[in-house]
């Protein structure tokens, strides 16, 4: 197993949660996850040892979601709607699931640039400066974001 094979089986579960966080839907975050990572290995000449490892991922799995997210919108046809599939495979415990609906719900308020930034900082954890790499956007852009989206869900969360 080389280098960029180890970062990325170490990276996974965070990218997936990433993935979840911008797809909304656990199946589209598996599918995601995976078109990510296999486009890291066949990327992987691409990579420059010493640099950020994990924000050229989270870079990928981003621009494969604005493709999946562009092309959706392209798409005429739904079969049936998101809301549809929320109780499909329960496991019994309401509660956590309940509140866990809520948060999924009120994330999915948000605009996608309030989202991206909320789910790259508060939920995977990135440093700001890493995170505004992975978006491509000045920090201080990333923190009104991040602000906004904040105050968005703890008053969504209130309600």
């Amino acid at each position: 197993m080389d280098e960029v094979e180890r970062a990325l089986a170490s990276l996974l579960p965070r990218l997936r949660r990433f993935a979840h966080g911008l797809a909304r839907n656990r199946a589209d975050a598996d599918d995601l996850t995976q078109a990510a990572a296999e486009r890291v290995l066949k990327s992987r000449a691409q990579w420059q040892p010493g640099t950020n490892f994990d924000a050229w991922a989270y870079r990928i799995l981003r621009n494969l979601w604005i493709d999946t997210a562009r092309s959706r919108q392209r798409r005429e046809a739904v079969l049936a709607p998101e809301e549809q599939g929320w109780s499909v495979g329960v496991d019994g415990n309401a509660e956590a699931n309940v509140e866990l609906g809520y948060l999924m719900r009120a994330m999915g308020t948000l605009p996608d640039e309030q989202r991206e930034a909320v789910a790259l900082v508060m939920i995977e954890g990135l440093a700001y400066a890493d995170a505004a790499e992975v978006l491509d956007i000045p920090i201080g852009t990333l923190t009104s974001r991040l602000v906004r989206g904040r105050q968005a869900l703890m008053t969504m969360l209130e309600d």
